[in-house]
């Protein structure tokens, strides 16, 4: 396969997808984009180890500001 072979079928596979969130009603839509557990189905926001406790959200809202790092 070629890469536009490649980009032809990555292309129509996210195509695919957003057909088939367009057919669900908001609440279903919603749910279905949700990130999930590939081996048991639960939301990854709910499981545990998805906080990285090392993350310094503040640190980085100023970065994002363009604040000085002190």
């Amino acid at each position: 396969m070629t890469a536009r072979d490649f980009l032809w079928c990555a292309l129509n596979l996210m195509l695919d997808d957003e057909e088939e969130l367009a057919g669900l009603c908001p609440t279903c839509r919603e749910r279905a984009m949700e990130e999930r557990c590939a081996a048991c189905g639960v939301p990854l926001a709910l499981a545990e180890g998805c906080v990285n406790a090392g993350f310094d959200e503040a640190h980085f809202l100023s970065l994002k500001r363009g604040e000085a790092v002190d």
